[in-house]
C-alpha cells in the first residue's frame, strides 16, 4: 500500500484532463485494500497480481476517469489582510504562539502589524516558522522588527499549570496583541481558537502561518524569541539540553530529569513530569 501511495503521488498526480494511463506498481503483499483503493480511483486491473525475484507483487493497471490534481500547499499572501485593508481597516495583526507541547519554559506569543500593501524583499522567504531554518528565522527576525509594529506576549509555567496550557496560550496572545504600539482593529489569530479577553474582532485560521503573511511574522517572532530564552536557561541549567531542543520532551531532556530532576522551569502538569514527582 504504501509503494502504491507513492507511486499514485508521482505519477497519477499530473493528468488534469480526461485520458488513458497505463503503468505497474509494486506492493510488498497483494492486499484487498489495494483493490479497493486501485478501483476507487476509477483505475482497471488489466492483469492478476504476479511475484518478481524480489519477492514483490506487481500488478498493470490501466487509468480510465477524471484525476483531480492534488491540492497543493495553501499559497502565503496578504489575501486575508487585503480584505480587510480593502475595508478600511489598516491594523491587522497576525498572531501566533510557539512552546504549546514542550515540558519546560514559557508560552510565547508574537503579534505583528503590517502597514498596508507592505513590500519588502524578506516577504519572499517568509512562511511558517517550523518550515525554516534557524539561519532564515533570525534573519527574518531582524527584519520584522526592524519594518514592522510587533510584540511579544508570554505565559509563565506558574500560569500555565494554573490555567492550563491552552488557556495561558491564549492569554500569551492577548498580552502580544495589546503590547502593539498601534491599537489592532483585528486580529488573525493562528488555529481555530479566538482568546476570549480579546475586545476586537478576530478571525482564527487553521495552518494560519502557511497562509498568512502577518501570522507567518508573528510565528518567527515567537519562535525566535522563546529559543533564544531556552538558550539562557541552558546556560543556569545545562543538564537538559534546553538550547537544542526547546524544552521538548527529547531523550537528553528525559536523561536530564532522571539524572539530575525537575527544575522550577518545569511544567508540573505535564503527564511526563508529573509522573516523575510521583515518583519523588
Amino acid at each position: 500500500m504504501p509503494n502504491f501511495r507513492a507511486f499514485w503521488v508521482h505519477n497519477l498526480i499530473k493528468p488534469e484532463t480526461h485520458r488513458f494511463y497505463s503503468a505497474r506498481v509494486r506492493f510488498s503483499r497483494p492486499d484487498p485494500l489495494v483493490y479497493a483503493c486501485i478501483n476507487h480511483l476509477e483505475l482497471q486491473i488489466y492483469s492478476p497480481f504476479s511475484r518478481n525475484k524480489r519477492h514483490e507483487y506487481i500488478c498493470n493497471f490501466q487509468y480510465l476517469g477524471y484525476f483531480a490534481p492534488m491540492q497543493s500547499e495553501p499559497q502565503i499572501n496578504f489575501s486575508f489582510e487585503q480584505a480587510l485593508w480593502q475595508n478600511g481597516l489598516k491594523h491587522i495583526a497576525g498572531v501566533d504562539e510557539a512552546g504549546r507541547g514542550p515540558w519546560a519554559g514559557p508560552v510565547v506569543a508574537g503579534a505583528v502589524i503590517f502597514e498596508p500593501n507592505f513590500k519588502a524583499k524578506f516577504l519572499t522567504i517568509l512562511n511558517d516558522s517550523k518550515k525554516l531554518n534557524a539561519k532564515k528565522r533570525d534573519y527574518l527576525f531582524d527584519e520584522i522588527i526592524n519594518n514592522c509594529d510587533y510584540a511579544i506576549g508570554s505565559a509563565s509555567v506558574t500560569e500555565i499549570d494554573d490555567i492550563n496550557i491552552l488557556q495561558a496560550s491564549m492569554l500569551a496572545m492577548h498580552r502580544a496583541i495589546i503590547g502593539l504600539k498601534a491599537s489592532a482593529q483585528h486580529a488573525l489569530i493562528d488555529g481555530n481558537k479566538i482568546p476570549a479577553q480579546l475586545n476586537i474582532n478576530a478571525q482564527a485560521i487553521i495552518k494560519g502561518d502557511g497562509r498568512s503573511f502577518s501570522i507567518a511574522a508573528a510565528s518567527i517572532i515567537a519562535k525566535v524569541t522563546r529559543d533564544r530564552l531556552m538558550q539562557k536557561l541552558h546556560s543556569e541549567y545545562p543538564h537538559y539540553s534546553w538550547h537544542t531542543n526547546a524544552g521538548y520532551g527529547t531523550k537528553a531532556h528525559q536523561i536530564g530529569l532522571a539524572e539530575f530532576g525537575i527544575t522550577p522551569h518545569h511544567r508540573r502538569t505535564f503527564k511526563p513530569i508529573k509522573r516523575l514527582l510521583r515518583k519523588t
